[in-house]
């Protein structure tokens, strides 16, 4: 891994001595009247990923068993169109694809990937932001400002996923068809939701069957989700355009706030019981949250965030998952891994379950006697602190630390991210911790 951080630091290097120093071009925007209240604009954004992994024990990519892995990926490739059609009417698009790596649907067509992740109209009801009611297919929801991530403007190279907490089980990678309202009342930004989420038959992989030692998502029955998330902003108000959720804003707004959320949907998991009946559990999650995205002097800027998330998705519920995994098996099974709870391979780790987390990440824009944000650097670190059920005494801790190197802004930059994460291992039905594993990653932004 030392030889692989060396690596990459010269590969930023180089990126760093090459780098364009061009002025912020002008977005794609089609005026519809003459003074541009209405109007429509496209985006375009990728992020390319070059990365190093320590695989989990057993892993096997395309039938072979690999220690250790290097990939190239599309982590996200989208393009989204939106706009404010009348005075009050604003929609909003996007399409595109994720995780798109070899390993892509290894077994299949790798050609079926892109696909449209929000359609959705909006109304504007007041003069101004007070209240907006909107509907279709959208990541809006409750629980956290992690759960509906603008994705463009992520200080970290990547969000903490299990904020998304029912990311391709029971939406659309964290879309739901919805209604919503929202809207800004002074200090105070809300939002409800209430969702139709999807069968979880229709993610296309095989579900669990059910099992008397854990909850999963229910293959039986159908029911609403509602959410809800309020904010309350200290000094500057959080962008309203679209749904998203700023990442950072790199110095441009004073941003102080707390906030709370939840999501709750009756009836959405199941498990059986001793006597062999059917026990059905309700999802309920509720989080707590500060985020802080301040100016400083010589045009540096600190972006800060603290969280605690209580997840209930019923009994032991427990979920591994890795973004855009490397692998595609393992030589492990039920026997000596934690079954029935998605992939144990690659770089997969527990990012879900029934429990509690404590998430935190911090940056710190380094200073620069230019205003502008061509050739800046920006370190920080995150670490994710989960205590799931199923575990036991066994914790969940995820560290990562990066540097990012704005050549322009969210426009154009590169993210060089080192995690270290766990692993566990199983031994006639006692769960403990394995070997700390890690991964590193480069990442080239481009949006415009």
């Amino acid at each position: 891994m030392k030889k692989n951080i060396i690596l990459w630091v010269s590969l930023l290097a180089c990126f760093t001595t090459f780098a364009q120093k061009n002025p912020d071009t002008e977005a794609l925007k089609l005026k519809l009247n003459e003074s541009g209240s209405r109007y429509f604009q496209v985006t375009f954004l990728n992020q390319a990923w070059f990365r190093f992994t320590d695989n989990n024990p057993g892993t096997i990519v395309n039938a072979s068993l690999q220690n250790q892995s290097f990939d190239i990926g599309l982590r996200r490739t989208r393009m989204q169109l939106y706009g404010q059609i009348t005075d009050r009417t604003f929609m909003y698009f996007q399409f595109g694809q994720n995780n798109f790596n070899a390993q892509y649907n290894a077994t299949g067509n790798r050609k079926i990937a892109p696909f449209f992740h929000d359609a959705l109209g909006e109304y504007r009801v007041s003069n101004g932001n007070q209240l907006k009611i909107g509907g279709g297919l959208s990541i809006i929801s409750g629980i956290s400002r992690f759960s509906q991530p603008s994705i463009g403007t992520i200080m970290t190279m990547d969000v903490p996923v299990f904020a998304q907490t029912t990311v391709d089980q029971i939406d659309q990678f964290s879309r739901k068809l919805s209604i919503y309202a929202r809207g800004q009342l002074g200090h105070w930004d809300y939002r409800y939701i209430l969702s139709d989420p999807f069968p979880i038959t229709s993610n296309g992989q095989t579900p669990p069957a059910i099992s008397s030692s854990y909850a999963n998502f229910s293959q039986k029955g159908h029911s609403l989700q509602q959410q809800g998330y309020v904010i309350y902003q200290f000094f500057d108000h959080e962008n309203h355009t679209t749904p998203y959720m700023t990442g950072t804003y790199l110095g441009a707004k004073k941003i102080v706030n707390v906030a709370i959320g939840g999501a709750y949907q009756p009836n959405a998991m199941w498990q059986k019981t001793v006597q062999g009946d059917t026990l059905y559990q309700d999802m309920k999650h509720v989080a707590i949250e500060s985020f802080v995205d301040i100016p400083l002097q010589n045009h540096a800027a600190l972006s800060a965030y603290l969280g605690y998330f209580n997840t209930n998705y019923g009994t032991n519920y427990l979920r591994y998952n890795g973004s855009m995994n490397p692998a595609t098996g393992s030589t492990l099974n039920s026997s000596n891994s934690i079954s029935g709870q998605g992939p144990v391979y690659g770089n997969s780790y527990p990012m879900f379950g029934t429990g509690s987390v404590v998430y935190t990440q911090i940056g710190y824009l380094l200073p620069s006697h230019r205003a502008d944000l061509a050739n800046r650097f920006m370190p920080y670190i995150s670490a994710t602190f989960a205590q799931y059920d199923r575990l036991g005494n066994n914790s969940t801790t995820t560290f990562n630390a990066g540097l990012n190197y704005f050549i322009q802004g969210h426009k154009s930059k590169l993210s060089l991210d080192f995690q270290n994460r766990p692993t566990y291992q199983v031994k006639q039905g006692d769960i403990s911790s394995g070997n700390r594993l890690n991964s590193i990653t480069l990442q080239f932004q481009v949006f415009i």
